[in-house]
């Protein structure tokens, strides 16, 4: 496994726990289908979540969650749009969400939960 697979698991790990402990039930991990990959895919009370995990370093000049660019945005529709087909749940409520963690000052991570962040359209 490369570097930046074991760094991506790392922070989907770390993503993982912070949703955990805000009530969202993880399904699964790292879902890989014809429209992409799907980070973390869980349930947050009646919806269907699916979410995208960045993570930038002290360095880094831009924020986390502002790289999803607009090809990534699209990538990340069609990997939800092939999953809700693949498992038959078209009408279930479902949304994409970005979970941006960077490092902290007090804590070790700064992580920031983004409801809604890309939308389908």
């Amino acid at each position: 496994m490369d570097g930046t697979k074991t760094l991506g698991n790392h922070f989907e790990g770390v993503a993982a726990r912070y949703l955990a402990s805000r009530g969202v039930r993880i399904i699964e991990r790292n879902v890989y289908n014809r429209g992409g990959e799907i980070d973390l895919v869980g349930q947050d009370g009646e919806a269907l979540v699916f979410f995208e995990v960045r993570y930038r370093g002290a360095g880094s000049l831009a924020d986390p969650a502002s790289s999803i660019n607009y090809p990534k945005q699209r990538r990340l529709v069609r990997a939800v749009s092939f999953y809700l087909h693949r498992h038959g749940l078209w009408n279930s409520l479902s949304r994409i969400d970005v979970v941006a963690i960077r490092p902290g000052t007090v804590k070790r991570y700064r992580v920031q939960w983004i409801r809604n962040a890309i939308l389908a359209g």
